[in-house]
């Protein structure tokens, strides 16, 4: 999980620093703004607008329109209580001599008008209104009207200045207000535009409307008023951060910025430390939540932190701060999936061993249903469980395999595992183990088996009645005539059932007071006359009708306090069961174990 989470870390740091989903970035900028929706118009500015109505209403003027028509919109704005006129039409060029001398004197009784122009030469210069020379004498100041965009053709931030001349906002707060602007506000990249809302928001006045006086009374006192094109013909309309599928006039946009800087750069970018610090903590959110829970929770975790943290970020902006966002959500997404990855490949690792180990003692139903009831939280290590324990051994082969070759030991073991084997899983029973040629069994683990008892029964019958004949016979078939025998001790009760070992070697196995009596019972078959010994607690939890079972006695087993009652199928001559159980009562009388 530690490896997720620097990479996460790394991936989101380096994203970050190399800007390389700087266009998403600022899309999340622009949908703060639609979910803050449309704020109150700013009071401090205000927009003449060259727009459709003016051209409507003023069918004689042809853009672009006589420099008379300025001149008369300067002198009425001045006398409207204008606090700074800002022109974002550009006077570069002359034209009649006798309009460029109306439009001059009108600049120069305003006495606060700024002249915006796109045309800038070495050093800030321009050429407006034939030279900065004639603008110093007619008081008026010249500023840039561009703007750096952003992917797409977006205007999002003012620039300070652009090629040595300061920006129209910059020069209209200086203007009105007689210094410049905090600098700060401008870094690293401009400073963010504070739109008040989409196209038209803000308090907007035809140019025609003007020019007739046909206005509200006080609509341009104390406010700087910006003039220009808005009619999408003079192709003035620019992509904003809150123009959607719209667009915004230039005049407007440049309004917005001086409101922007007389509100004194609300929206600033936090400090870079963090914004790291939001990518380190989010990519951390999947990692710590998946070494504790899982996969599910450290996707949850990674939801329900990238949800507080984008309400967050969203309550940080309508307060001020531009907290980045791609590079967060980056880190926690990446780290998600790698959690989710670790935890999958792993747990197809888990389920691969479970599987391999378990295929060796179960059935493969069995093991599926094993690691079904895996996802749904059975725990596979060590657990208490009650169940019927099964051990039997082969009479005699011990010394049978000193007399034969070693191949053909192996091959009749072999054999005769094979067959008890399929006994035990063909009754739902889990193989523990081969000790030798003997056998170590368990119904009702790992899987719940109400039935354990007489499943276990059953499994010993058919090892007996059918498996161990049919072994024989493959034995003569040999040329070995003389026929094995089988003891077999049954006992249920509680056990340890888990897996033990090591990591990279897991052995399912039992361990407990009922597995070791188990083995005492089978030892306890020799010499009796009876193949199998089945304990009361089995024959007291069987749940179908039971087998004919003779009472053979009490018997004292080794390591175990007190005495043990002990069943038995009846033997085919019952006077000869009665004769053995009776000897095997008097052993246990006089406190003789037999084994």
């Amino acid at each position: 999980m530690a490896a997720s989470a620097v990479l996460a870390v790394g991936i989101g740091v380096v994203a970050h620093e190399t800007d390389l989903f700087r266009w998403l970035e600022l899309q999340s900028v622009d949908a703060r703004f639609g979910v803050r929706g449309t704020q109150p118009a700013p009071k401090g500015v205000a927009v003449v607008a060259i727009d459709a109505r003016t051209f409507n209403e003023r069918p004689k003027d042809r853009w672009p329109f006589l420099r008379r028509r300025h001149a008369r919109a300067i002198d009425i704005l001045k006398a409207a209580g204008a606090s700074v006129i800002v022109y974002d039409v550009q006077f570069t060029e002359p034209s009649d001599a006798e309009d460029d001398g109306i439009l001059y004197n009108a600049v120069g009784r305003a006495r606060n008008v700024v002249l915006g122009t796109s045309e800038i030469a070495r050093g800030g210069r321009t050429r407006i209104l034939g030279g900065d020379a004639n603008l110093r004498a007619a008081h008026a100041l010249p500023a840039s009207a561009q703007y750096d965009l952003d992917p797409n053709g977006v205007i999002r931030r003012i620039p300070y200045q652009t090629d040595g001349l300061l920006t129209m906002p910059v020069v209209a707060y200086k203007r009105a207000f007689g210094h410049l602007p905090d600098r700060k506000g401008f870094e690293p990249d401009g400073a963010w535009i504070d739109f008040a809302g989409p196209p038209r928001t803000l308090t907007t006045v035809s140019f025609s409307r003007l020019l007739a006086h046909r206005f509200p009374p006080n609509i341009f006192r104390g406010r700087i008023v910006v003039v220009g094109a808005s009619a999408p013909s003079i192709q003035d309309v620019h992509p904003t951060s809150t123009s959607g599928n719209d667009e915004m006039s230039g005049p407007e946009v440049q309004a917005s910025a001086i409101a922007t800087l007389e509100e004194g750069i609300p929206l600033r970018s936090v400090p870079e430390w963090i914004d790291i610090a939001l990518i380190v903590l989010l990519a951390l959110l999947a990692p710590l939540a998946g070494v504790r829970k899982g996969a599910l929770w450290a996707t949850i975790a990674a939801l329900v932190g990238i949800t507080v943290f984008l309400v967050g970020a969203q309550v940080a902006f309508e307060d001020g701060h531009v907290v980045t966002v791609t590079y967060p959500l980056l880190a926690a997404i990446v780290a998600t999936i790698a959690v989710v990855g670790i935890h999958y490949f792993t747990e197809t690792r888990e389920r691969r061993r479970t599987r391999t180990a378990f295929a060796r003692f179960v059935p493969a139903a069995v093991v599926d249903r094993v690691l079904e009831q895996a996802e749904d939280g059975l725990r596979l290590g060590g657990e208490e469980v009650l169940g019927t324990v099964l051990f039997s051994d082969i009479r005699g082969f011990t010394t049978f395999s000193e007399s034969h070759h070693a191949a053909e030991v192996i091959d009749i073991l072999n054999r005769y595992l094979t067959e008890m084997t399929d006994a035990i899983m063909g009754h739902g029973g889990t193989l523990i183990a081969y000790l030798g040629d003997g056998i170590i069994a368990i119904f009702g683990a790992p899987l719940e088996q109400a039935d354990h008892a007489d499943r276990a029964l059953a499994a010993a019958q058919e090892m007996l009645g059918e498996r161990l004949p049919r072994f024989n016979e493959w034995l003569r078939d040999r040329g070995i005539e003389q026929p094995f025998e089988m003891g077999i001790g049954i006992n249920s009760g509680l056990l340890m059932a888990g897996n033990v070992g090591s990591q990279d070697r897991l052995e399912y196995t039992v361990i407990g007071d009922t597995v070791n009596t188990a083995a005492r019972m089978e030892g306890l078959t020799k010499d009796s006359g009876h193949s199998l010994f089945i304990a009361e607690s089995t024959q007291f939890m069987l749940l179908g009708k039971p087998p004919p079972l003779d009472y053979v006695g009490e018997f004292e087993i080794r390591g175990r306090a007190g005495r043990m009652k002990i069943w038995a199928p009846p033997l085919p001559d019952r006077d000869e069961h009665k004769r053995i159980g009776s000897t095997a009562r008097e052993g246990v009388t006089s406190g003789r174990e037999t084994s």
